[in-house]
Protein backbone atom coordinates (compact mmCIF):
# COMPACT_ATOMS: atom_id res chain seq x y z
CA UNK A 1 0.00 0.00 0.00
CA UNK A 2 1.34 3.39 -1.39
CA UNK A 3 1.01 6.71 0.46
CA UNK A 4 -0.39 9.51 -1.31
CA UNK A 5 1.48 12.33 -2.27
CA UNK A 6 1.83 15.37 -0.22
CA UNK A 7 0.43 18.83 -1.13
CA UNK A 8 2.55 21.40 -0.40
CA UNK A 9 0.96 24.06 -1.59
CA UNK A 10 -1.15 24.14 1.82
CA UNK A 11 1.85 25.07 3.86
CA UNK A 12 2.37 28.61 1.31
CA UNK A 13 1.71 32.35 2.95
CA UNK A 14 -0.51 34.58 1.53
CA UNK A 15 1.76 37.00 1.14
CA UNK A 16 -0.72 39.81 -1.15
CA UNK A 17 -0.65 43.16 0.29
CA UNK A 18 -3.38 44.49 1.56
CA UNK A 19 -4.66 47.50 0.60
CA UNK A 20 -6.80 48.72 3.94
CA UNK A 21 -4.72 47.54 6.50
CA UNK A 22 -1.95 49.18 4.46
CA UNK A 23 -3.44 52.49 4.63
CA UNK A 24 -5.01 51.82 8.17
CA UNK A 25 -1.64 50.86 10.20
CA UNK A 26 0.14 54.08 11.58
CA UNK A 27 3.56 54.91 10.19
CA UNK A 28 4.65 55.79 13.93
CA UNK A 29 4.62 52.03 15.17
CA UNK A 30 7.03 50.69 12.56
CA UNK A 31 9.11 53.35 13.63
CA UNK A 32 9.46 52.02 17.35
CA UNK A 33 9.17 48.59 16.64
CA UNK A 34 12.56 49.20 14.55
CA UNK A 35 14.57 51.97 16.40
CA UNK A 36 12.95 52.94 19.68
CA UNK A 37 12.70 49.93 21.21
CA UNK A 38 15.91 48.08 20.44
CA UNK A 39 17.79 51.11 21.76
CA UNK A 40 15.82 51.58 24.82
CA UNK A 41 17.08 47.81 25.62
CA UNK A 42 20.59 48.19 24.76
CA UNK A 43 20.31 51.60 27.15
CA UNK A 44 19.11 49.45 29.87
CA UNK A 45 21.97 46.71 29.82
CA UNK A 46 24.25 49.37 29.70
CA UNK A 47 22.95 50.88 32.49
CA UNK A 48 22.79 47.29 34.58
CA UNK A 49 26.67 46.85 33.52
CA UNK A 50 27.29 50.03 34.68
CA UNK A 51 25.83 49.98 37.87
CA UNK A 52 27.35 46.10 38.52
CA UNK A 53 30.85 47.11 37.61
CA UNK A 54 31.05 50.77 37.94
CA UNK A 55 32.24 50.56 41.47
CA UNK A 56 35.08 48.29 40.34
CA UNK A 57 36.12 50.76 37.93
CA UNK A 58 36.59 53.30 40.55
CA UNK A 59 40.53 53.27 42.38
CA UNK A 60 40.44 51.52 45.13
CA UNK A 61 42.40 52.95 48.50
CA UNK A 62 44.87 50.10 49.33
CA UNK A 63 44.22 49.03 53.08
CA UNK A 64 44.79 45.78 55.63
CA UNK A 65 42.05 45.38 58.33
CA UNK A 66 41.99 43.47 61.24
CA UNK A 67 38.81 41.66 63.15
CA UNK A 68 37.54 42.53 66.53
CA UNK A 69 37.91 40.97 69.51
CA UNK A 70 35.43 38.68 71.01
CA UNK A 71 35.81 38.42 75.03
CA UNK A 72 33.67 35.81 76.79
CA UNK A 73 32.61 36.41 80.24
CA UNK A 74 31.92 33.55 81.69
CA UNK A 75 34.08 32.38 84.45
CA UNK A 76 35.65 28.91 84.43
CA UNK A 77 36.97 27.08 87.62
CA UNK A 78 40.60 26.91 88.19
CA UNK A 79 42.75 24.59 85.99
CA UNK A 80 39.92 23.44 83.86
CA UNK A 81 40.53 23.95 79.97
CA UNK A 82 39.54 26.65 78.58
CA UNK A 83 39.68 25.87 75.15
CA UNK A 84 42.26 23.99 72.88
CA UNK A 85 44.43 25.19 70.04
CA UNK A 86 46.54 23.55 67.77
CA UNK A 87 50.30 24.45 67.66
CA UNK A 88 53.89 22.40 67.05
CA UNK A 89 57.17 22.14 68.90
CA UNK A 90 59.73 24.65 68.36
CA UNK A 91 63.20 25.18 69.71
CA UNK A 92 63.41 28.23 72.13
CA UNK A 93 63.81 30.74 71.47
CA UNK A 94 65.42 29.69 67.75
CA UNK A 95 67.20 26.59 66.71
CA UNK A 96 71.13 27.34 67.32
CA UNK A 97 72.89 27.49 64.01
CA UNK A 98 76.92 25.44 63.95
CA UNK A 99 78.55 27.26 61.49
CA UNK A 100 81.88 26.82 60.01
CA UNK A 101 84.12 29.40 61.26
CA UNK A 102 86.97 28.91 58.50
CA UNK A 103 86.50 28.69 55.05
CA UNK A 104 87.19 25.12 53.16
CA UNK A 105 85.48 22.13 51.91
CA UNK A 106 83.69 19.38 54.12
CA UNK A 107 85.86 16.28 54.28
CA UNK A 108 83.38 14.42 56.65
CA UNK A 109 80.53 14.96 58.76
CA UNK A 110 80.78 13.21 62.31
CA UNK A 111 77.12 13.15 63.60
CA UNK A 112 73.67 12.04 62.41
CA UNK A 113 70.32 14.05 63.16
CA UNK A 114 68.66 13.18 66.48
CA UNK A 115 72.26 12.32 67.80
CA UNK A 116 72.85 14.18 71.29
CA UNK A 117 76.04 15.87 71.16
CA UNK A 118 77.96 17.70 74.52
CA UNK A 119 80.14 20.66 74.15
CA UNK A 120 83.22 20.81 72.21
CA UNK A 121 82.23 17.53 70.45
CA UNK A 122 83.14 17.74 66.77
CA UNK A 123 80.64 17.84 64.72
CA UNK A 124 82.23 18.08 60.73
CA UNK A 125 85.72 18.12 59.85
CA UNK A 126 87.15 19.86 57.28
CA UNK A 127 89.70 19.15 54.14
CA UNK A 128 92.87 20.48 56.44
CA UNK A 129 95.73 19.95 54.25
CA UNK A 130 96.33 24.01 53.28
CA UNK A 131 95.63 25.08 56.81
CA UNK A 132 98.57 22.78 57.99
CA UNK A 133 100.87 24.26 55.63
CA UNK A 134 100.18 27.37 56.52
CA UNK A 135 101.05 26.69 60.16
CA UNK A 136 104.57 25.36 59.06
CA UNK A 137 105.11 28.32 56.95
CA UNK A 138 104.37 30.69 60.13
CA UNK A 139 106.84 28.72 61.88
CA UNK A 140 109.90 29.34 59.73
CA UNK A 141 108.42 32.65 58.99
CA UNK A 142 108.74 33.04 63.39
CA UNK A 143 112.13 31.47 63.21
CA UNK A 144 113.35 33.66 60.89
CA UNK A 145 112.01 36.94 62.27
CA UNK A 146 113.30 35.72 65.77
CA UNK A 147 117.44 35.40 64.40
CA UNK A 148 116.83 38.88 62.96
CA UNK A 149 115.77 39.96 66.47
CA UNK A 150 118.50 38.58 68.09
CA UNK A 151 120.84 39.91 65.71
CA UNK A 152 119.80 43.03 66.24
CA UNK A 153 120.15 42.65 69.88
CA UNK A 154 123.70 41.38 69.81
CA UNK A 155 124.20 45.03 67.83
CA UNK A 156 122.86 46.79 70.42
CA UNK A 157 124.72 45.11 73.19
CA UNK A 158 128.29 46.21 71.06
CA UNK A 159 126.67 49.68 70.59
CA UNK A 160 126.27 50.25 74.08
CA UNK A 161 129.72 48.35 75.66
CA UNK A 162 131.05 50.96 72.79
CA UNK A 163 129.40 53.63 74.12
CA UNK A 164 130.20 52.59 77.64
CA UNK A 165 133.85 52.28 77.06
CA UNK A 166 134.76 54.32 74.55
CA UNK A 167 138.47 52.89 74.25
CA UNK A 168 138.87 53.40 70.32
CA UNK A 169 138.82 57.35 71.60
CA UNK A 170 140.67 57.11 73.84
CA UNK A 171 143.52 55.57 72.17
CA UNK A 172 143.48 58.21 69.44
CA UNK A 173 143.62 61.14 71.96
CA UNK A 174 146.74 59.41 73.74
CA UNK A 175 148.33 58.99 70.35
CA UNK A 176 147.25 62.90 69.41
CA UNK A 177 148.53 64.00 72.74
CA UNK A 178 152.23 62.33 72.60
CA UNK A 179 152.57 63.66 68.99
CA UNK A 180 151.72 66.91 70.58
CA UNK A 181 154.24 66.57 73.12
CA UNK A 182 156.98 65.64 71.27
CA UNK A 183 157.12 68.41 68.96
CA UNK A 184 156.41 70.70 71.81
CA UNK A 185 159.65 68.95 73.25
CA UNK A 186 161.50 69.23 69.74
CA UNK A 187 160.05 73.30 69.48
CA UNK A 188 161.19 73.72 72.42
CA UNK A 189 164.60 72.48 71.62
CA UNK A 190 165.28 74.63 68.56
CA UNK A 191 166.43 77.65 69.82
CA UNK A 192 169.28 75.54 71.28
CA UNK A 193 169.97 74.01 67.96
CA UNK A 194 170.63 76.99 66.33
CA UNK A 195 172.65 79.07 68.82
CA UNK A 196 174.70 75.64 68.30
CA UNK A 197 174.62 75.83 65.01
CA UNK A 198 175.58 79.63 65.29
CA UNK A 199 178.19 79.02 66.78
CA UNK A 200 179.57 75.97 65.10
CA UNK A 201 179.00 78.32 61.98
CA UNK A 202 181.46 80.72 63.22
CA UNK A 203 183.91 78.57 63.99
CA UNK A 204 184.14 76.66 60.93
CA UNK A 205 184.32 79.91 58.96
CA UNK A 206 187.15 80.96 61.35
CA UNK A 207 188.82 77.62 60.75
CA UNK A 208 188.49 78.14 57.31
CA UNK A 209 189.95 81.55 57.00
CA UNK A 210 192.65 80.51 59.34
CA UNK A 211 193.98 77.91 56.30
CA UNK A 212 193.12 79.91 53.60
CA UNK A 213 195.58 82.45 55.03
CA UNK A 214 198.32 79.84 55.93
CA UNK A 215 197.58 78.40 51.83
CA UNK A 216 201.27 77.40 51.19
CA UNK A 217 201.91 76.10 54.51
CA UNK A 218 199.59 73.19 54.82
CA UNK A 219 198.08 70.99 52.03
CA UNK A 220 195.39 71.80 49.95
CA UNK A 221 193.22 68.96 51.21
CA UNK A 222 193.08 70.15 54.86
CA UNK A 223 191.88 74.07 53.53
CA UNK A 224 188.90 72.11 50.93
CA UNK A 225 188.43 69.85 54.01
CA UNK A 226 187.84 73.54 56.36
CA UNK A 227 185.84 74.74 53.29
CA UNK A 228 183.30 72.19 53.57
CA UNK A 229 182.74 71.66 57.18
CA UNK A 230 181.59 75.19 57.05
CA UNK A 231 179.28 75.14 54.38
CA UNK A 232 177.79 72.36 56.45
CA UNK A 233 177.68 74.49 59.41
CA UNK A 234 175.76 77.11 57.06
CA UNK A 235 173.21 74.51 55.72
CA UNK A 236 172.11 73.29 59.16
CA UNK A 237 172.04 76.46 60.34
CA UNK A 238 169.87 77.41 57.95
CA UNK A 239 168.06 74.38 58.12
CA UNK A 240 166.87 74.88 61.47
CA UNK A 241 165.77 78.19 61.38
CA UNK A 242 163.49 76.98 58.65
CA UNK A 243 162.25 74.00 60.77
CA UNK A 244 160.96 76.73 63.53
CA UNK A 245 157.89 78.08 61.72
CA UNK A 246 156.36 74.32 60.88
CA UNK A 247 157.32 73.25 64.11
CA UNK A 248 155.44 75.58 65.52
CA UNK A 249 151.93 74.98 63.12
CA UNK A 250 152.44 71.56 63.56
CA UNK A 251 152.20 72.43 67.37
CA UNK A 252 149.39 74.03 66.86
CA UNK A 253 147.69 71.66 64.52
CA UNK A 254 148.52 68.43 67.37
CA UNK A 255 146.90 70.98 69.75
CA UNK A 256 143.46 71.29 67.65
CA UNK A 257 143.27 67.32 67.24
CA UNK A 258 143.61 66.74 70.63
CA UNK A 259 141.20 69.20 71.96
CA UNK A 260 138.70 67.78 69.44
CA UNK A 261 139.37 63.93 70.08
CA UNK A 262 138.82 65.21 74.16
CA UNK A 263 135.50 66.91 72.82
CA UNK A 264 134.32 63.57 70.77
CA UNK A 265 135.63 61.80 73.73
CA UNK A 266 133.20 64.08 76.22
CA UNK A 267 130.28 63.69 73.24
CA UNK A 268 130.11 60.46 72.03
CA UNK A 269 128.21 61.65 69.20
CA UNK A 270 128.33 58.83 66.94
CA UNK A 271 128.52 55.95 69.40
CA UNK A 272 125.32 57.74 70.57
CA UNK A 273 123.55 56.97 67.13
CA UNK A 274 124.56 53.79 66.67
CA UNK A 275 123.36 53.21 69.99
CA UNK A 276 120.03 54.59 69.23
CA UNK A 277 119.91 53.02 65.53
CA UNK A 278 120.50 49.74 67.35
CA UNK A 279 117.81 50.29 69.49
CA UNK A 280 115.17 50.88 66.66
CA UNK A 281 116.22 48.03 65.02
CA UNK A 282 115.79 45.74 68.11
CA UNK A 283 112.14 47.45 68.25
CA UNK A 284 111.22 47.13 64.44
CA UNK A 285 112.52 43.38 65.17
CA UNK A 286 110.40 42.55 67.73
CA UNK A 287 107.49 44.08 65.50
CA UNK A 288 107.98 41.85 62.76
CA UNK A 289 109.37 38.93 65.42
CA UNK A 290 105.41 39.65 67.08
CA UNK A 291 103.82 39.93 63.78
CA UNK A 292 104.85 36.39 62.79
CA UNK A 293 103.99 35.21 66.04
CA UNK A 294 100.47 36.48 65.47
CA UNK A 295 100.32 34.98 61.88
CA UNK A 296 101.10 31.62 63.12
CA UNK A 297 98.46 31.86 65.68
CA UNK A 298 95.98 32.61 62.70
CA UNK A 299 97.08 29.92 61.16
CA UNK A 300 96.70 27.30 64.00
CA UNK A 301 93.85 29.07 64.85
CA UNK A 302 92.42 28.84 61.33
CA UNK A 303 93.69 24.78 61.74
CA UNK A 304 92.06 24.37 64.29
CA UNK A 305 88.51 25.97 62.71
CA UNK A 306 88.94 22.86 60.33
CA UNK A 307 86.92 21.00 63.39
CA UNK A 308 83.78 22.48 63.66
CA UNK A 309 82.23 21.52 67.16
CA UNK A 310 78.87 21.76 69.13
CA UNK A 311 78.86 25.36 71.00
CA UNK A 312 76.72 23.88 73.41
CA UNK A 313 75.08 20.66 74.75
CA UNK A 314 71.87 19.33 73.16
CA UNK A 315 70.62 17.74 70.32
CA UNK A 316 71.12 17.41 66.36
CA UNK A 317 67.80 19.10 64.87
CA UNK A 318 68.81 19.04 60.95
CA UNK A 319 71.47 18.92 58.62
CA UNK A 320 72.34 21.38 56.41
CA UNK A 321 75.66 20.79 54.39
CA UNK A 322 77.21 17.14 53.30
CA UNK A 323 80.58 16.03 52.59
CA UNK A 324 82.10 17.83 49.71
CA UNK A 325 80.47 21.44 50.51
CA UNK A 326 82.07 24.64 50.37
CA UNK A 327 81.59 26.68 53.63
CA UNK A 328 82.66 30.56 53.54
CA UNK A 329 83.61 30.87 57.05
CA UNK A 330 83.85 34.29 58.65
CA UNK A 331 84.73 36.03 54.99
CA UNK A 332 83.05 39.40 54.47
CA UNK A 333 81.51 37.99 51.20
CA UNK A 334 79.89 34.85 52.95
CA UNK A 335 75.78 34.89 53.00
CA UNK A 336 73.63 34.20 55.76
CA UNK A 337 74.10 30.64 55.51
CA UNK A 338 76.76 29.38 53.97
CA UNK A 339 78.82 28.78 56.51
CA UNK A 340 75.86 26.62 58.48
CA UNK A 341 76.74 22.86 58.56
CA UNK A 342 73.89 22.10 61.10
CA UNK A 343 70.97 23.27 63.47
CA UNK A 344 70.76 22.25 67.32
CA UNK A 345 68.78 22.88 69.83
CA UNK A 346 68.55 22.32 73.42
CA UNK A 347 66.22 19.90 74.58
CA UNK A 348 65.54 21.34 78.34
CA UNK A 349 64.48 24.55 76.23
CA UNK A 350 61.48 24.01 73.66
CA UNK A 351 57.82 26.12 72.99
CA UNK A 352 55.03 25.14 71.58
CA UNK A 353 53.98 27.73 68.97
CA UNK A 354 49.69 27.41 69.28
CA UNK A 355 47.19 28.72 66.79
CA UNK A 356 44.66 30.46 69.26
CA UNK A 357 41.64 31.95 67.86
CA UNK A 358 41.34 34.90 67.77
CA UNK A 359 37.78 34.87 70.35
CA UNK A 360 39.90 33.12 72.69
CA UNK A 361 42.87 34.94 72.92
CA UNK A 362 41.36 37.48 75.58
CA UNK A 363 41.55 34.17 77.68
CA UNK A 364 45.23 34.04 77.42
CA UNK A 365 47.20 35.64 80.03
CA UNK A 366 51.60 35.83 80.60
CA UNK A 367 52.23 33.03 82.86
CA UNK A 368 48.95 30.88 82.21
CA UNK A 369 49.50 27.34 82.71
CA UNK A 370 49.12 25.19 79.51
CA UNK A 371 48.44 21.33 79.30
CA UNK A 372 49.97 20.23 75.87
CA UNK A 373 48.71 16.44 74.63
CA UNK A 374 51.14 14.44 71.69
CA UNK A 375 51.28 11.31 70.20
CA UNK A 376 54.93 10.84 71.17
CA UNK A 377 54.08 11.27 75.02
CA UNK A 378 51.36 8.97 77.40
CA UNK A 379 51.18 11.79 79.65
CA UNK A 380 50.19 15.64 79.72
CA UNK A 381 53.47 17.83 79.67
CA UNK A 382 53.04 21.14 81.34
CA UNK A 383 53.68 24.66 79.74
CA UNK A 384 53.45 28.15 80.12
CA UNK A 385 52.14 31.12 78.43
CA UNK A 386 55.61 32.75 77.22
CA UNK A 387 54.19 35.61 75.11
CA UNK A 388 50.37 37.09 74.79
CA UNK A 389 51.18 39.46 71.56
CA UNK A 390 52.66 37.27 68.82
CA UNK A 391 51.50 37.24 64.89
CA UNK A 392 47.59 37.01 63.63
CA UNK A 393 46.55 35.31 60.25
CA UNK A 394 43.49 36.94 59.38
CA UNK A 395 42.92 33.82 56.94
CA UNK A 396 42.45 31.28 59.38
CA UNK A 397 41.25 33.80 61.63
CA UNK A 398 44.44 33.04 64.69
CA UNK A 399 46.45 34.29 66.65
CA UNK A 400 50.02 32.46 67.22
CA UNK A 401 51.02 32.49 71.01
CA UNK A 402 54.17 31.08 72.54
CA UNK A 403 54.42 28.02 75.57
CA UNK A 404 57.15 26.94 77.12
CA UNK A 405 57.79 23.85 77.98
CA UNK A 406 58.42 22.86 81.30
CA UNK A 407 60.62 19.91 82.11
CA UNK A 408 60.25 18.21 78.66
CA UNK A 409 60.32 14.24 78.20
CA UNK A 410 63.50 13.55 76.19
CA UNK A 411 60.84 11.48 73.53
CA UNK A 412 60.10 15.75 72.73
CA UNK A 413 61.27 16.44 69.13
CA UNK A 414 60.57 19.82 67.26
CA UNK A 415 58.28 19.63 64.65
CA UNK A 416 56.06 17.50 66.49
CA UNK A 417 52.18 18.53 66.11
CA UNK A 418 50.28 18.89 69.94
CA UNK A 419 47.04 20.04 71.32
CA UNK A 420 47.51 22.41 73.37
CA UNK A 421 44.91 23.10 76.83
CA UNK A 422 44.71 26.61 78.24
CA UNK A 423 43.36 26.04 82.31
CA UNK A 424 41.56 28.52 83.38
CA UNK A 425 43.68 30.70 86.00
CA UNK A 426 42.99 31.16 90.12
CA UNK A 427 40.34 34.25 89.73
CA UNK A 428 38.10 35.88 92.91
CA UNK A 429 34.89 35.47 90.69
CA UNK A 430 32.87 38.53 91.38
CA UNK A 431 29.86 39.16 89.18
CA UNK A 432 28.90 42.27 88.01
CA UNK A 433 25.56 43.66 87.66
CA UNK A 434 26.34 45.00 84.01
CA UNK A 435 28.16 41.78 82.64
CA UNK A 436 27.76 40.72 79.30
CA UNK A 437 27.81 37.12 77.91
CA UNK A 438 30.46 38.57 75.70
CA UNK A 439 31.63 41.78 74.96
CA UNK A 440 33.55 42.76 71.87
CA UNK A 441 37.12 44.56 72.01
CA UNK A 442 38.88 46.85 69.55
CA UNK A 443 42.48 48.08 69.09
CA UNK A 444 42.48 51.49 70.88
CA UNK A 445 45.15 52.82 68.05
CA UNK A 446 41.80 51.93 65.83
CA UNK A 447 39.17 54.04 67.78
CA UNK A 448 39.48 57.49 66.67
CA UNK A 449 37.25 60.40 67.81
CA UNK A 450 36.15 63.80 66.66
CA UNK A 451 33.47 66.61 67.47
CA UNK A 452 30.58 63.86 66.57
CA UNK A 453 31.89 60.99 69.01
CA UNK A 454 34.36 58.42 68.59
CA UNK A 455 34.18 55.59 65.49
CA UNK A 456 35.68 53.36 63.81
CA UNK A 457 36.29 52.73 60.23
CA UNK A 458 34.66 49.53 58.93
CA UNK A 459 34.78 47.02 55.45
CA UNK A 460 31.00 46.25 54.64
CA UNK A 461 30.02 43.41 52.06
CA UNK A 462 31.05 45.64 49.01
CA UNK A 463 34.17 46.47 50.22
CA UNK A 464 33.25 49.66 50.84
CA UNK A 465 34.39 51.68 53.54
CA UNK A 466 32.07 53.11 56.20
CA UNK A 467 32.60 54.89 59.60
CA UNK A 468 30.94 53.43 61.90
CA UNK A 469 30.05 55.44 65.43
CA UNK A 470 31.03 53.59 68.36
CA UNK A 471 30.33 53.47 72.06
CA UNK A 472 33.66 53.25 73.78
CA UNK A 473 33.50 51.04 77.69
CA UNK A 474 35.78 50.18 79.60
CA UNK A 475 39.38 49.43 79.72
CA UNK A 476 40.61 45.93 78.50
CA UNK A 477 44.61 45.60 78.68
CA UNK A 478 47.45 48.20 77.60
CA UNK A 479 46.29 47.94 74.26
CA UNK A 480 42.34 46.95 73.65
CA UNK A 481 39.19 48.76 74.19
CA UNK A 482 36.29 47.52 75.03
CA UNK A 483 33.36 48.81 72.20
CA UNK A 484 29.84 49.32 74.39
CA UNK A 485 27.65 49.38 71.06
CA UNK A 486 28.23 49.92 67.46
CA UNK A 487 29.96 46.50 66.18
CA UNK A 488 29.48 42.79 65.23
CA UNK A 489 31.43 40.30 65.93
CA UNK A 490 32.10 39.94 62.28
CA UNK A 491 32.93 43.24 61.37
CA UNK A 492 36.22 44.22 59.90
CA UNK A 493 38.19 46.98 61.25
CA UNK A 494 40.49 49.07 58.90
CA UNK A 495 44.18 48.78 60.53
CA UNK A 496 45.91 50.81 58.06
CA UNK A 497 45.06 53.07 54.72
CA UNK A 498 42.33 55.17 56.19
CA UNK A 499 43.87 58.32 56.06
CA UNK A 500 42.04 60.39 53.68
CA UNK A 501 39.15 57.99 53.26
CA UNK A 502 35.85 59.17 53.05
CA UNK A 503 31.73 57.23 53.45
CA UNK A 504 31.69 54.82 50.88
CA UNK A 505 35.14 54.77 49.63
CA UNK A 506 35.89 51.54 47.59
CA UNK A 507 39.17 50.18 49.17
CA UNK A 508 40.92 47.09 48.52
CA UNK A 509 42.27 44.55 51.04
CA UNK A 510 45.65 44.13 50.67
CA UNK A 511 46.01 42.05 53.96
CA UNK A 512 45.78 41.40 57.59
CA UNK A 513 47.26 43.49 60.33
CA UNK A 514 50.60 41.50 61.36
CA UNK A 515 50.53 42.34 64.98
CA UNK A 516 46.84 42.53 66.61
CA UNK A 517 48.67 44.63 69.63
CA UNK A 518 47.97 43.47 72.56
CA UNK A 519 49.54 42.59 76.16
Amino acid sequence: MTNPPLDLSQLALDRTPDSQATHTRPRRNRWIVRYLIPFGILVGFIALLATAAGRRLMPAQPVTVVPVVVKRAEQQPSGSALFQSPGWIEPRPTAISVAALAPGVIEELMVVEGQPVSKDQPIARLISIDAELNVEQAKNQLAIREGELARANAELSAARVRFDNPVHLQVQLADARSKLANVQTELAKLPFMIEGAEANTRYTLSSMEGKQSAKGAISGNIIARAESEHAVAVATLQELRQRMPNVQREARALEGKVEALDRQLALLVEETRQVQEAEAKVQSAEALRNDAALQLRQAELTLDRNVVRAPIDGRVLRLIASPGTRVMGLESNAGQSSSTVIEMYDPNRLQIRADVRLEDVPMVTQGQLVEIETASSSVAIQGRVLQVTSSANIQKNTLEVKVELIDPPLTIRPEMLVTASFLAPEVDIRVDSDTRAESILAPRRLVLSDDSGAYVWIVDEGDAARRQSVVVGRESGADLVEIASGLNPTDKLIASGYEGLSEGSFVKITGDDPIVGMN
